[in-house]
């Protein structure tokens, strides 16, 4: 047994979602890969008095049972995921990536619909119920990333398993400074983009929902973003991934929408419904294991010296009024070898290629150069 899979089950049950005596624990996972994390994680939450289910998803199958959906089943997803929040406290989510195309073939109106029927659901568990999500090391991560399945899994385990309690106390100056700023500028190649951020709240991500973690998000007012990004890194989303992509808004809305491939599939994204043209999260990666994108946004969206700048439903910690069937989280790495950029708040300069300039936040930059 590896040393730091006991530790990182013991992150999620004692600090991630922190199970209580006679809470009910449900570990959802894809395939039977992970099988020694779940063994630890049933330990770990009997051990704190917890009482642990685990329900195994196959991707192909499921992919199947979404591909060949109708009206009839819609209905019983949204019973069964209302259902799911009643019967449990907590849940863990264990994705393996076998396939980043396996749903494509799923129509766009069975997915718009699922969606909408089981909206209030999701919304239920992601903001009254504690959850935790992680991805188990695969051979097609090691892939994407360009490593060795071993060196992969290595790599992995030390990006689970930052410190987050000391990353939340590192995370106090920036969570201060953005609760008094109100005008964001953001200057990239390709970028240049304005918004404001007065009075939505400002909440640091330190393992208590993602595994890996590390950043810290807010989200613009709905109506004050104007200008344009280019995003420097792949965007995957249902099925497909989409290369530089380019957004352009004005008054809060995507007015224009391209990318390097199927710039009529991409827009039909942002057409899902009203929201999915207005941003529902800004966020800042820190964390300091993760330096470049493989196209997993688990990761990716935590890279140091990026930010992700979100069209779709906001979060409920930092509502900004927006609701969506989408929230596609979009990545722009801003450090030197990407191209740089520059971050100010109120015309004040944070942030430039990537490294804090500010003294208080200096410490935040890990020691990168």
């Amino acid at each position: 047994m590896d040393e730091r899979l006991k530790k990182l089950s013991s992150t999620i049950v004692n600090y991630s979602i922190e199970v209580k005596e006679k809470e009910r624990v449900l570990i959802t996972c894809q395939t039977d890969y992970p099988e020694q994390l779940v063994t630890c994680l049933i330990q770990d939450i009997i051990h704190a008095g917890g009482i642990p289910f685990v329900r195994m998803v196959n991707p192909r199958i499921n992919t199947v049972l979404s591909e060949l959906t109708n009206s009839n089943r819609i209905k019983e997803l949204k019973k069964h995921s209302e259902d799911d929040n009643e019967n449990y406290d907590s849940f863990i989510s264990i994705r393996y990536s076998t396939n980043d195309f396996e749903n494509m073939n799923i129509k766009p109106e069975i997915r718009k619909e699922i969606a909408k029927e089981t909206a209030q659901a999701d919304y239920v568990r992601i903001n009254e119920r504690k959850w935790v999500l992680l991805n188990y090391p695969s051979i097609l991560d090691a892939y994407k990333a360009k490593k060795t399945t071993g060196d992969y899994y290595n790599y992995a385990m030390d990006v689970m398993n930052v410190n987050y309690a000391e990353m939340y106390e590192m995370l106090r100056p920036l969570k201060e400074l953005m609760e008094k700023t109100d005008q964001v500028r953001i200057i990239s190649p390709g970028t240049d983009l304005t918004f404001s951020i007065k009075g939505i709240p400002i909440i640091p991500c330190c393992g208590k929902s993602n595994i890996p973690d590390g950043e810290i998000f807010t989200a613009p007012i709905k109506d004050s973003v104007n200008g344009t990004i280019t995003y420097n890194t792949p965007s995957p989303y249902q099925g497909n991934v989409y290369n530089h992509v380019q957004l352009t808004f004005e008054n809060g809305k995507i007015i224009k929408a391209t990318c390097d491939g199927d710039n009529e599939e991409l827009n039909n994204i942002f057409d899902t419904d009203e929201g999915a043209r207005y941003i529902g999260e800004f966020s800042l990666g820190l964390n300091p294991e993760i330096l470049d994108p493989m196209g997993d946004i688990l990761f990716d969206e935590k890279i140091i010296g990026s930010i992700h700048f979100t069209p779709g439903q906001a979060y409920e910690e930092a509502f900004n009024g927006n609701h969506s069937g989408i929230h596609w989280d979009m990545v722009l790495i801003q450090r030197k070898e990407y191209g740089g950029g520059e971050i100010y708040f109120d015309h004040q300069l944070i942030r430039k290629d990537g490294l804090f300039v500010l003294p208080d936040l200096i410490h935040l930059n890990y020691g990168l150069k």
